[in-house]
């Protein structure tokens, strides 16, 4: 007999149905009833027949018909939500979908894996296993070391020994013992306690992040969770099956102890879990409706879940993708522009960056040349101010190189440290099977991720104050000789003004977010733990300050393009005309004034997905690689040339002595 998992105003009824003939508004009325039945103090006003409502799929909201048959258009244990119309939600009511649920409807389960294994996870690949890309396997080595670090814990049990976090109690309760008979009600309280944080959820990207992240510590093998756990945990994430876990309430030390131990609740079967299928829903029918079964804790395995630095980590792991991505882009961006306001490519002269050598710099000067070297690429735009008399372009476009620079740098040097959390075992206490010892130490504190995010934010927000700076100047006629704000019939339209003032909206916001949150701390558990990293904060107000850039910069490319069609007929170099094309097949020009957050939108987009990366990438490498042989050329030719030098002088040498 078919059956179907139903919520009302946030609570899940199971209706079996044993006609499939039965419509949806059978259905619908049937779980309102049931409903009714199970809340006596209702507010449902009236008998079920006098209810409006409508029935939609959890997973996608597709609407269902109401006059429809059941076997029509249902599948079997499908989740279901009954909506009545102008129903008041409760304050405690969580919808059947996150935000933007519009992109879960699209969600396809993946077919290939990533084998974990503690050692080798790259911050790109945590940021597509939460795009949802991959599956995870655990390794056949990572297996033995669990296996190994689980029966250290087991023996200690059977030995009777004394050992925080398996029959202890937890920070200020550490020299409470607890007695065998309550060790699984210990780490069960343990996540139901620890499970206090407040917010949104963390999107269901986030949440695979944060959830992948802490498979790959457990895979290390010092964590002393069981593999049957482990793998209970792997499956859960498999089959997308994820958690309630609130954004806010870590402080980073003692690791982020209420986002992880959210994760924990849902996989012990209470709390909330979402999937793509079931949409939001009790832990424990969303688990059901996988054929995956709660996880039965065990000594130690609740402290192994919960202990570490993964939301920070997790969170940093896109931010600084996400920051490398928009760093490469905004250099093509601001090459654009410079060509719009006609500024010379002199100040990019290898010769100058070469006197100054830091890596992102002659990086930055590089890619400039490669997008505006007339040699290579011939710009009828820098061609019809060749003679001009201007001697040198305002900092915003001059010290591209060196502002730009020191932000790849900046990345580069967060990634570093990024890259050692992602495969850190981050718990306490440290099981070492080998030694055969469990070690207290402090690698739960979030100080490094939480000041290098810091940093991270810091750095990379310059991209987006210079870049407002080069919007100001194509929108100043006084300042770019171009209409004002890039429109014809000023007055009638205005163009881009407003979008100059969101730039600079992004800016200021920007300026507060910068604030580092790693200079404060508050000292916690009754002073145990008594400083603290505040790294949760750092990491989501670091993803905050890269989204504000990606928006500045798109734009500010939005602007250089509209820039670009008063310069018509003349055309810029092959590259930068590649990118206007990109832009031009998702925008179209600005002839007069239309709604424009969309465009900001679309070309925000572009920017998010690499596109203009992808158009102007091919040109740089091939630069790249021309001047690389061209360099190898002259070192040769200069080679000879001395050869034949110290020849002559041998020679000469010869004769003197002859």
């Amino acid at each position: 007999m078919p059956r179907y998992t139903v919520q009302v105003r946030g609570e899940w009824l199971t209706v079996p149905c044993k006609d499939a003939c039965e419509t949806i508004k059978w259905l619908g009325k049937e779980a309102l009833r049931r409903y009714i039945k199970n809340k006596p103090n209702n507010e449902l006003l009236g008998c079920v027949e006098d209810v409006k409502f409508y029935v939609r799929r959890c997973k996608g909201l597709g609407l269902l018909d109401l006059d429809d048959a059941i076997e029509d258009v249902l599948e079997n244990d499908e989740f279901l939500e009954v909506v009545v119309e102008d129903d008041v939600m409760s304050p405690d009511f969580i919808p059947s979908q996150p935000e933007g649920s519009h992109l879960y409807s699209k969600y396809k389960e993946p077919s290939e894996y990533i084998y974990v294994d503690g050692e080798s996870l790259t911050p790109q690949d945590v940021f597509n296993l939460g795009k949802g890309l991959y599956k995870i396997k655990l390794s056949p080595e990572s297996e033995f070391k669990v296996k190994q670090s689980r029966l250290l814990i087991e023996s200690i049990i059977q030995e009777k020994k004394v050992a925080y976090g398996i029959n202890t109690g937890f920070g200020k309760f550490a020299r409470t013992v607890i007695p065998e008979s309550k060790l699984k009600e210990l780490q069960d309280n343990l996540v139901r306690s620890h499970s206090a944080g407040v917010g949104k959820p963390l999107s269901p990207e986030h949440t695979r992040m944060l959830f992948a992240l802490r498979i790959n510590v457990l895979a290390k093998g010092y964590s002393g969770i069981s593999l049957e756990t482990l793998q209970q945990a792997i499956d859960a994430f498999n089959a997308s099956c994820l958690p309630y876990v609130p954004e806010k309430g870590t402080v980073g030390a003692s690791g982020d102890l209420a986002p992880l131990s959210h994760l924990a609740l849902g996989l012990i079967g209470e709390g909330k879990m979402w999937s793509p299928k079931s949409g939001w829903a009790d832990a424990k029918y969303v688990l059901k409706a996988h054929n995956l079964k709660p996880v039965s804790l065990k000594p130690k395995e609740g402290l192994a879940l919960i202990n570490g630095t993964q939301l920070i980590t997790s969170l940093g792991c896109e931010a600084v993708e996400r920051a490398n991505a928009i760093a490469k882009q905004a250099d093509v961006v601001a090459a654009l522009t410079l060509e719009v306001l006609k500024g010379t490519v002199k100040a990019f002269d290898a010769d100058i960056h070469a006197m100054r050598p830091h890596p992102g710099q002659g990086e930055v000067a590089f890619r400039f040349r490669s997008l505006l070297d007339s040699e290579h690429h011939p710009s009828e735009i820098a061609e019809s101010h060749r003679f001009c008399d201007k001697v040198q372009d305002p900092y915003t476009l001059r010290c591209c190189p060196q502002v730009h620079g020191v932000v790849n740098d900046t990345i580069a040097f967060v990634k570093n440290i990024i890259m050692t959390e992602v495969n850190s075992a981050t718990d306490n206490p440290m099981v070492f099977s080998e030694r055969g010892e469990i070690i207290s130490g402090g690698n739960f504190h979030g100080e490094y991720p939480a000041k290098a995010l810091d940093y991270l934010a810091i750095g990379v927000h310059e991209l987006a104050a210079i870049s407002e700076r080069r919007i100001e100047r194509l929108c100043n006629p006084s300042l770019s000789e171009l209409p004002a704000f890039l429109v014809t019939e000023g007055g009638l339209n205005s163009g881009f003004m407003i979008a100059h003032c969101t730039a600079a909206a992004l800016v200021s916001e920007n300026k507060v977010l910068c604030h580092p949150s790693s200079v404060d701390s508050i000292s916690t558990s009754a002073a145990t733990e008594d400083h603290v990293s505040m790294g949760g904060w750092a990491a989501r107000k670091a993803l905050k300050v890269v989204e504000h850039v990606e928006y500045v910069l798109a734009i500010e490319l939005l602007a250089a393009c509209q820039g670009l069609e008063f310069h018509r007929p003349l055309q810029t170099t092959t590259p930068l005309e590649k990118v206007y094309d990109l832009v031009r097949s998702a925008v179209r020009p600005w002839m007069k004034d239309r709604f424009m957050a969309p465009d900001i939108e679309r070309v925000h987009r572009l920017l998010r997905d690499q596109k203009v990366w992808e158009v102007a990438e091919p040109y740089i490498e091939k630069y790249r690689k021309e001047h690389s042989l061209a360099s190898r050329s002259l070192s040769s030719l200069a080679s000879s040339l001395d050869c034949l030098s110290l020849s002559n002088f041998n020679l000469h040498d010869h004769h003197e002595s002859s």
